[in-house]
């Protein structure tokens, strides 16, 4: 089985400041990067807006076409890959958890809402008009990053976060929330999962922690998302197993293993329930 590359900012030598930011236009940024058009994760985040040309882009096995406008949003650990036209253009921003939370300190970029994994696609068409409002952000992060005047890592992460915020803005009014207490509380839900879901497969076990009673938290994930707890920790964990076959050269014994499952054999027959084929051919229909 081939296994895939977990890329770091590091990888990427231009434009960085202390390797937890890295801003191009993305032409630029193909010239010397070819290899991040083939399937890979990052342990960053990433933020991609295409301005001119058209793809393909995957996320998490689920495709999206590219076209002018399509602004990607993209959290550690999802794992990718696009196919580009030759005249495609835009914007490629990476940076960490760190050095945004440690920055601000008073917010934390996993707070956006368009950074929510339940909630949120990856992806947001932009109008022509919300393009050119976020457009002359980027082109300041770039003339930015060219110089060594004083205070560049505030500057930098300052205009990052006007984006997030422009961005923010577009995505709450295209996604119009009426009970915020419980994609406060998903939120919560969102969090822990990320936290146990190796270990705990218990419904009850994250309603316990968030302090809630399990049919109370089943109302707001089936109000929500129209999923129950358990179909959530499920799609959870058949997402990672997903990833960990493509990526790591690993059995379906070490992944069983890896994701916490008390035999290979359970975890086979709970992926066959919830895709509706094998691993055996959802490997196969990577791979072919």
């Amino acid at each position: 089985m081939k296994q895939y590359p977990v890329y770091e900012i590091e990888n990427f030598d231009e434009n960085i400041f202390y390797n937890n930011l890295y801003v191009s236009s993305f032409k630029e940024h193909l010239k010397k990067h070819h290899f991040i058009e083939k399937l890979h994760r990052h342990n960053f985040y990433l933020l991609v807006l295409f301005t001119h040309g058209t793809g393909v882009h995957t996320i998490d096995f689920d495709t999206f076409e590219i076209q002018k406008g399509s602004l990607f949003l993209m959290q550690p650990g999802q794992i990718h890959s696009w196919t580009l036209s030759e005249d495609i253009e835009g914007y490629i921003v990476f940076y960490s958890k760190e050095i945004f939370n440690l920055h601000f300190k008073s917010k934390k970029i996993e707070e956006y809402s368009f950074f929510q994994s339940f909630t949120n696609s990856p992806e947001i068409l932009l109008r022509l008009e919300e393009i050119e409002l976020i457009c002359p952000y980027f082109n300041l992060m770039i003339n930015e990053s060219k110089n060594s005047f004083n205070y560049k890592k505030d500057k930098l992460l300052n205009l990052l976060d006007v984006i997030h915020i422009e961005i923010s803005r577009i995505y709450s009014s295209e996604n119009n929330q009426e009970k915020p207490i419980y994609n406060y509380k998903l939120k919560q839900f969102d969090v822990l999962l990320e936290t146990y879901f190796k270990i705990e497969k218990s419904p009850s076990f994250y309603a316990e922690k968030m302090a809630i009673t399990l049919k109370h938290l089943n109302r707001i994930t089936k109000v929500v998302m129209n999923k129950t707890v358990t179909e959530l920790i499920t799609q959870r964990l058949i997402l990672e197993s997903k990833r960990l076959m493509v990526e790591r050269n690993l059995t379906i014994n070490q992944i069983a293993d890896e994701l916490g499952f008390s035999s290979p054999n359970y975890f086979v027959k709970l992926f066959k329930k919830h895709e509706g084929i094998t691993t055996k051919m959802f490997l196969k229909e990577i791979f072919d």
